[in-house]
Formats: C-alpha cells, sequence, structure tokens
C-alpha cells in the first residue's frame, strides 16, 4: 500500500496508519495514553535538550536508514553534553507515494535502535505532503546531566589532549557511493555513542569538551570548539584515523576526511594526564576501538594542522556545501 493525502486527514486512515506502524513499533506506556503532550517525571536539576531533522538520501543505505539516523543523531546530541539520553519526540513528513511496507521497516529500525540506546519515544506527529514518495523525520531528545558533570565547548585548556573515537569518512563516503552507484564495501559508521561516553564517566575521566563528527567534518568542529575556548588547537594529520577504504575512495574523488560528515564518530578533549586512560578505555568499547590521540590544546587561536611533510597550515571551517542530504 502506498501513502496517500487520506492518512494525513486525521480521519480513519491516519488512524489506521498509527495503530498498524507506529503503535504496533512505538508502544508504551506514556504513548498508550494518546494524550495532547507527554508527561514526564524528570528529577534533575539539569536537563539537555536537542532537536534535528533528517533528509537523507538514500533512505537506506549500508550500515542503517533514516530510522535509525535520526535517533542515533539526537541521541548523540545529548551525551555530547555528558546527559542521559532519556526520551524522544518524533514528527514524520510522508510524501504520498510512500510505500507503506517501506516506512514499517524504517519505523522498526527507529524503534529498535531507540531501545538500543535507552530512549523512550513519547510523542510524535505524521503529516502527508505531495511528492514522490520521499520521507523527513524530526527528533527532539531530551536527557539528565548526572551532578557533577561540566561538558562543554568552552573549557577546553592548553595542554589538553584532543581524541577521536575513530575512523572518519564513513558515512560521508558510503551515502556517495549509493548516489553514484559505485560498488564497494564501505558502511555507515552511524550509532549511538552510549558505551563510549559511559565509560569515560565510569573511568573518572574528566571530559572538558565532547563533540560528535557529523555534518562539516572534523575541521568544522575543531574551528568551533577552538573559537568557543579562546586557544589554539593543532592536529596531526598522520595521527587522524581514516579506513584504507576510504583514503583511497576520498583520493580518488579528490574529498578531504578532514571535511566528510560522520554519524557515530565523535571527539573527547581531556586533561593531558588522563590521555592515555582515556584513550585505552575508549579503545575498550564497542565503538571506540579505534580511537587515537590526534591532537592537542595550545596556547593561541586558531585550528591547525602539522601535515605528514612535517609542514603546518591553519585550516578553516567547511566553505560552501560538502555533500548535501547526508543526514
Amino acid at each position: 500500500m502506498k501513502i496517500t493525502m487520506a492518512h494525513g486527514s486525521g480521519g480513519k486512515s491516519s488512524a489506521q496508519l498509527m495503530k498498524d506502524i507506529f503503535g504496533k513499533h512505538f508502544s508504551n506506556d506514556v504513548l498508550a495514553k494518546m494524550e495532547d503532550a507527554a508527561v514526564l517525571d524528570i528529577p534533575a536539576d539539569r536537563i539537555a535538550c536537542s532537536t534535528d531533522s533528517f533528509v537523507v538520501t538514500p533512505l537506506i543505505f549500508k550500515g542503517g536508514d533514516i530510522g535509525k539516523l535520526c535517533v542515533c543523531g539526537t541521541v548523540n546530541d545529548l551525551l555530547m553534553m555528558g546527559a542521559v539520553p532519556k526520551y524522544l519526540t518524533c514528527g514524520f513528513i510522508l510524501e504520498e507515494g510512500l510505500e507503506t511496507e517501506l516506512l514499517d521497516q524504517i519505523v522498526g529500525s527507529m524503534a529498535a535502535q531507540a531501545r538500543d540506546a535507552g530512549v523512550i519515544i513519547v510523542a510524535g506527529d505524521t503529516k502527508v505532503v505531495e511528492g514522490s514518495g520521499g520521507m523527513y523525520i524530526n527528533t527532539t531528545g531530551i536527557g539528565v546531566i548526572p551532578e557533577g558533570r561540566d561538558v562543554s565547548s568552552a573549557n577546553c585548556r592548553e595542554g589538553d589532549v584532543i581524541i577521536c573515537s575513530g575512523n572518519l569518512g564513513d558515512h560521508h563516503a558510503c551515502i556517495l557511493s549509493h548516489r553514484m552507484e559505485i560498488e564497494n564495501e564501505i558502511t555507515s559508521d552511524c550509532a549511538a555513542l552510549n558505551d563510549i561516553v559511559d565509560a569515560l564517566f565510569e573511568a573518572g575521566i574528566d571530559v572538558r569538551t565532547m563533540r560528535d563528527v557529523t555534518r562539516g567534518g572534523l575541521g568544522t568542529v575543531i574551528n568551533e570548539i577552538a573559537e568557543s575556548s579562546a586557544c589554539r588547537i593543532e592536529l596531526d594529520e598522520d595521527s587522524i584515523p581514516v579506513s584504507r577504504e576510504v583514503k583511497g575512495f576520498s583520493d580518488i574523488l579528490g574529498l578531504d576526511p578532514l571535511y566528510m560528515g560522520n554519524e557515530g564518530k565523535m571527539i573527547a578533549v581531556v586533561p593531558e594526564e588522563q590521555a592515555e586512560k582515556a584513550l585505552q578505555t575508549m579503545r575498550s568499547t564497542e565503538h571506540g576501538k579505534d580511537a587515537a590521540i590526534i591532537g592537542r590544546v595550545q596556547s593561541g587561536e586558531g585550528a591547525f594542522i602539522k601535515t605528514h611533510l612535517g609542514a603546518t597550515r591553519r585550516f578553516d571551517v567547511l566553505y560552501g556545501e560538502g555533500l548535501p542530504r547526508i543526514c
């Protein structure tokens, strides 16, 4: 069956869609009440809240789909503030002609990832618009920040060490490969990073800053942190992890992994004396096994990189559009 405008009318077709797909996958005590708003019990002094919209093309790709992606993206945004993710809301914009079987698959993927990430989907909305069978999803997340955690892009200090959780560019290369119909084994890194963040705090690491490396890539994130903390950050090009497959792919197409998007990678800035412990802690997790120390915080300002030739150059944020509709 295909989505029609009737599925967005608020009538019988809408109710059937809610029951057959969304209700089947998202059922929980909060949603079952069918209220106009979710009532949540959040015993905390501080909460983190983030919202994001997802428009990726194609809807399904190696390593994930738009449903998994929207949960991971919002959960990771909360995690990067030191929060424990708790709740999600989701809004679906469906185009006429979308196959309900595809919608069911994506909603099921979203529900499975939410369970894995420890979050509950407590509210949502669906609208149908004219189109050619596409889909867009907006998610908002709420998380609780435990007492004693102070994570911010403005917290970096001279001497701090920057650790990257793993190989860069996988998601960007995967999506581009799909669009260009290039056959390879590159798989998106789409993942929720609960295991890395939980491990760092359980190990007692005094995490200064965390950022997930998404659109704009590592180059953009490092520039934003350097500006927020009013410091100079210098990366070591030879230490930045990139898989052999992605390196070959990017070399052929003239791409720079420094600006390629990711959906399951993060950086952590930690005190120098805790750097080795933090590195080994990250490497002990599923999503941080390829972690590497990639740079340091110095006095001064701006973002710099030491090249494999031994020279040092300044780099800026991504200019223009690297790859549209990547997430």
